[in-house]
């Protein structure tokens, strides 16, 4: 975390699946971030949809409006912006079937609605609304809506009826802000306001003229499509999981993506040849049967930081607990001392490694809402200042919004940070395959036993002439204990078939299964 941004190795390794992707990104081989894409997703944040007011709820100032989800979203009247009556009379233009085209440039934009007004006096049950995702479904509750539309590119985020033009606070020089905002205004039409991300930096106008041109003809098929659609029904979505987020945190700073999956590698090689072309190097082909998160060491970084215990360096730990209404996160020093320096040093040195891996463990599990965090008592004023500001540079590169607060008179401090998705949770503990929960299990003395007895079978029914047998990677190094006289080759002389052992991080201690040459599980 102390290396500077042009310093930081980034690496995406995508492992896909029947049922979904799961993504992992590295920071210099070590884990910060790991999302999960399931098949055929729905709901995501982004997704623009046709939907139908079913409920006005006066009390809370919000509607509940049908998008298609088995609970109806949430639409705040805080969340339908200020433009909602603009936006609204294009809705109807476009169903109404009065127009083949709209330029909303020509539009008059109505008047602005009250921010202190009440949602009945805009919305009507039954009504037709256009509203955009802004978090996907948690826990027991329904997507929430907002009716500010924004349609994202690499470079440029467009929002239709609003004339503002803003920049990434994260481009500092004034020079450049001020170039790039004059550039966008010079092009983009009325009534459409546009947010210049931090990638557009140094960018060329012919290249932001061109993503911005692309943004409009979108928002114009939008505007075709609607005389055709019957809410509930998505009108726009979202770019799957994969390429927002190779769109939103591409820079110059990655080297490597790998995928195992040949038809997701040609999508993203040609996703990365129209957004980054330099880059189509990067983008590799992971062939070998090994599972892809197993041979670069990813599942024992996963096994290792979604534990309740988060081991650190030195012999320090963090101990995180999650609520219904916070996260709570404690710090430890275990058993790492040095004699030379006070307590007050030593507690000091824990947490400012804490902060680095606090800021980590925030982004990988994506934790959201209230994070209280106890840090080791220290006293020193200017310490406690440090460790403030190393946990603001230390989340420097994390894309959700947050606010920290500095430590307490008791080494207490409050993270709120933002949630959009549900929280990233790994399960690491295992039902142990062989009790299946229960706490008692046959004798580990047997498993040897057991597995050559399989072998046996196995062999004799298939008439197999190679098999793989992929175990625990203690059980595989027992197996190939010996150059001449190990177990597996015992069994190759026995039953005349060459046994391959595969030793698989992710399987608990009795856990084995046998594969043929082709990687199909046999069945026995």
């Amino acid at each position: 975390m102390d290396l500077q941004k042009d310093d930081i190795q980034a690496e995406l390794y995508l492992d896909v699946r029947s049922s979904d992707i799961n993504i992992a990104l590295l920071h210099n081989k070590k884990l910060v971030e790991i999302n999960r894409e399931h098949a055929n997703i729905e709901f995501s944040v982004g997704d623009i949809y046709l939907g139908k007011v079913k409920r006005l709820m006066p009390g809370l100032n919000a509607a509940f409006v049908d998008i298609g989800y088995k609970k109806d979203a949430f639409l705040h009247y805080l969340d339908l912006g200020a433009g909602f009556q603009t936006l609204n009379k294009f809705l109807h233009l476009g169903i109404s079937k009065k127009q083949k085209t709209v330029n909303i440039s020509k539009i008059t934009p109505e008047p602005d609605i009250d921010k202190n007004g009440k949602i009945t006096d805009v919305l009507s049950v039954g009504q037709y609304v256009l509203v955009q995702i802004a978090k996907e479904p948690i826990s027991s509750k329904g997507p929430r809506l907002s009716c500010e539309i924004s349609l994202a590119g690499r470079n440029l985020v467009l929002m239709p009826f609003t004339s503002k033009t803003s920049v990434s606070q994260k481009i500092k020089s004034v020079e450049e802000r001020t170039r790039l905002r004059k550039l966008i205004e010079s092009i983009t039409p009325e009534n459409f306001g546009v947010i210049i991300r931090t990638v557009a930096e140094k960018k060329m106008v012919a290249e932001l003229d061109k993503e911005l041109n692309s943004l409009l003809e979108k928002w114009d098929n939008l505007y075709r499509s609607l005389p055709n659609l019957k809410p509930p029904v998505l009108v726009i979505g979202e770019v799957n999981r994969t390429t927002a987020i190779l769109r939103d945190i591409l820079n110059s700073s990655f080297n490597q993506i790998v995928v195992n999956d040949e038809l997701t590698y040609e999508e993203i090689k040609n996703f990365i040849s129209e957004i980054a072309p330099e880059k189509k190097k990067i983008v590799k082909y992971y062939s070998d049967k090994e599972p892809i998160f197993d041979h670069y060491g990813i599942e024992k970084q996963i096994k290792t930081a979604f534990g309740k215990t988060v081991p650190m360096r030195n012999g320090a730990y963090l101990i995180v607990e999650h609520t219904e209404a916070a996260h709570v996160i404690d710090v430890n020093s275990g058993n790492r001392s040095n004699s030379e320096q006070d307590q007050e040093a030593n507690a000091f040195d824990v947490n400012m490694i804490a902060a680095e891996e606090i800021a980590r463990q925030l982004r990988l599990r994506d934790m959201g809402g209230i994070i209280i965090v106890d840090f080791i008592d220290i006293h020193d004023d200017k310490n406690k200042k440090k460790v403030y500001e190393k946990m603001k540079e230390c989340m420097e590169g994390d894309r959700a919004k947050f606010h920290i607060v500095p430590l307490s008179k008791f080494c207490i401090m409050e993270i709120t940070r933002q949630r959009v998705r549900p929280e990233m949770e790994i399960k690491t503990s295992e039902v142990c395959p062989v009790c299946k929960g229960s706490g008692k299990i046959g004798a580990s003395i047997n498993l040897t036993d057991e597995i050559e007895n399989t072998i046996k079978y196995i062999v004799k029914k298939e008439n197999l002439s190679s098999l793989i047998l992929k175990t625990h990677p203690y059980v595989s190094a027992y197996l190939t204990k010996g150059l001449f006289n190990s177990m597996r080759k015992t069994w190759q002389k026995s039953y005349k078939c060459k046994i391959k052992v595969s030793p698989m991080m992710s399987y608990s201690y009795m856990e084995y299964h046998f594969f043929n040459e082709n990687g199909e599980e046999l069945i026995y």
